[in-house]
C-alpha cells in the first residue's frame, strides 16, 4: 500500500519534514499501525508520535480515529489537537 504523508505545526517542526510518500508492509492496515510503523523509524519518531501524545488524524481530509483502515492511494495527515479562542 502506498500512501502520502503530511504532517503539520509542530509535528512538521520536530520532525523537519512537511510531506513523504510511503510504501507500507501488508501488516500496516490501520491508523493506529501507521503510527506505531512511524515510531518503529526511533528517536524523535517515537517521541513526536509516540503513545500518549494526542494527535488528530486525517484520511483524505476526513476526521478519522485509530481504528479507521487505511485505503491505498490516500493522503494521510496527522496534526496536534487545536484550540481556539
Amino acid at each position: 500500500m502506498k500512501l502520502q504523508l503530511r504532517y503539520f505545526a509542530s509535528i512538521r517542526e520536530a520532525l523537519g519534514l512537511d510531506q513523504e510518500s510511503i510504501e507500507l508492509p501488508v501488516s500496516v492496515r490501520t491508523m493506529d499501525d501507521l503510527r506505531a510503523h512511524l515510531r518503529s523509524r526511533g528517536d524523535i519518531w517515537d517521541e513526536v508520535l509516540g503513545e500518549g501524545k494526542v494527535l488528530r488524524c486525517a484520511l483524505n481530509h476526513q476526521m478519522v480515529t485509530s481504528s479507521t483502515e487505511l485505503v491505498d492511494g490516500a493522503e494521510v495527515a496527522f496534526f496536534p489537537p487545536v484550540t481556539g479562542g
